[in-house]
C-alpha cells in the first residue's frame, strides 16, 4: 500500500487528489474520486449560491460514503461572490476538508478552524507557500509552470519548484501541473511531495460532466496544444489552444487590454463548450499534461492503475537499479 503523511492527515486510501475545476467539480465526478480512495473536491462558484452548495454537498453525501471535500477560489470580482455565505455553507453542512486557491485564505482560516476543518492551499510560488504555512493551513498544493488554469508569473516548471517548496516547509506538499500516471506520482514523491493533484487527468474521464467532444480533444491534443492568455496583464491563465484563446494572445500582444478580450473570456462561453462540445465557443482550461492522456477511462480505472504503476516504479525498476549499485 502506496501511503504518505498526506493520507493520514487527510483520511483518505491513496495519495492522489482532483483539485476544484470550475464547471467540473460536481457530484458525480467528486463521489468517484472518493469511492475511488482519492480526495475530490466539489467547487463551490460552480454553484450559483450557497444553498445551491448545499444541494451539492447533500447530492454528493447521496452518491459516496467517503470522505470529500469543497474548493473554495477567491479571485478578484466586479461583484465578488458572497465568500463568507459560501463559507457557512461547506461548515454547516459538516464537510472537513477545503481545498482554498487564489487570493489568501487567512479571513477564512479561524472559521475553519474552530470547525476542525482541515485546509489545502493551492500557491504557485515558495514564497506564497511559506505564507500559507506561517498561516496555519493543514497542506499546500503547489502548482508548477506545466498546470491548466493559473500557473503564476514566474514560470518555474515542477522540476524545480517542487523541490524548492518541499525543502522549506514541514507541512505536506501535493504537486500540481502535469500529473497523469504513476511515474508523476513517483517523481513527485521524489522531489518531496507527499502526493499529486490531478485536473486535465480527471476531466478525461467517464464521470466527468463535460461533454464528450471535450474528453476526445483531450485524448487528440499534445503538450503543445496549450495556449498562455493575460500574460500582459499578469493574470497568466493556460488554456486549450483554440480560435478564441489564440485571438486573446494576439489582440492583448498588440498592446490590448482586458477591455478589449472581455467577450472572448467570458465564463459562459467556456461553460458552453464543456455543456455543448463546441470546442470554439470560449477558452477552456486544460494543462501540458494532455500530451499523456491517450484514453478516456473511469475514475476508478485511473487512481488504480496509477497507484499500480508507482508501486511497480518503485519496487521493480528503481529497487533493482539499487541493487545494481551494490
Amino acid at each position: 500500500m502506496l501511503t504518505t503523511r498526506f493520507c493520514e492527515t487527510f483520511g483518505v486510501e491513496h495519495p492522489i487528489v482532483q483539485g476544484g475545476m470550475q464547471w467540473v467539480g460536481r457530484a458525480e465526478l467528486v463521489a468517484a474520486v472518493a469511492d475511488a480512495g482519492a480526495l475530490g473536491f466539489l467547487t463551490a462558484l460552480t454553484q450559483p449560491t450557497p444553498e445551491a452548495l448545499v444541494g451539492e454537498i447533500a447530492r454528493c453525501r447521496e452518491l459516496t460514503d467517503k470522505p470529500f471535500g469543497v474548493n473554495l477560489t477567491i479571485l478578484p470580482s466586479i461583484n465578488p461572490p458572497p465568500y463568507d455565505e459560501y463559507r457557512r455553507a461547506i461548515i454547516e453542512s459538516g464537510v472537513q476538508v477545503v481545498e482554498t486557491a487564489g487570493f489568501s485564505p487567512e479571513e477564512h482560516l479561524p472559521e475553519f478552524r474552530a470547525h476542525g476543518v482541515k485546509v489545502l492551499h493551492k500557491c504557485t510560488s515558495v514564497r506564497h507557500a511559506v505564507k500559507a504555512e506561517k498561516m496555519g493551513v493543514d497542506a499546500v498544493s503547489i502548482d508548477g509552470f506545466e498546470c491548466a488554469g493559473h500557473p503564476g508569473e514566474d514560470d518555474v516548471p515542477g522540476l524545480v519548484l517542487i523541490p524548492a517548496v518541499t525543502r522549506r516547509l514541514s507541512v505536506p506538499v501535493i504537486a500540481s501541473g502535469g500529473f497523469t500516471d504513476g511515474r508523476g506520482l513517483v517523481a513527485a514523491l521524489a522531489l518531496g511531495a507527499e502526493g499529486i493533484t490531478m485536473g486535465t487527468r480527471f476531466l478525461c474521464t467517464v464521470e466527468s460532466p463535460v461533454h464528450q467532444r471535450v474528453k476526445e480533444q483531450i485524448v487528440a491534443g499534445s503538450e503543445l496544444a496549450t495556449e498562455l492568455i493575460f500574460r500582459s496583464l499578469r493574470n497568466t491563465a493556460r488554456v486549450a489552444s483554440n480560435s478564441v484563446s489564440r485571438k486573446v494572445v494576439d489582440i492583448l500582444g498588440a498592446g490590448g487590454e482586458f477591455a478589449d478580450v472581455r467577450d472572448l473570456v467570458a465564463g459562459v462561453r467556456g461553460r458552453k463548450v464543456f455543456e455543448d462540445g463546441d470546442l470554439e465557443a470560449g477558452i477552456w482550461s486544460v494543462g501540458m499534461g494532455q500530451g499523456l492522456i491517450d484514453d478516456i477511462p473511469t475514475v476508478r480505472d485511473v487512481v488504480r492503475r496509477i497507484v499500480a504503476e508507482a508501486e511497480d516504479l518503485i519496487s521493480g525498476r528503481l529497487a533493482a537499479a539499487t541493487r545494481r549499485d551494490h
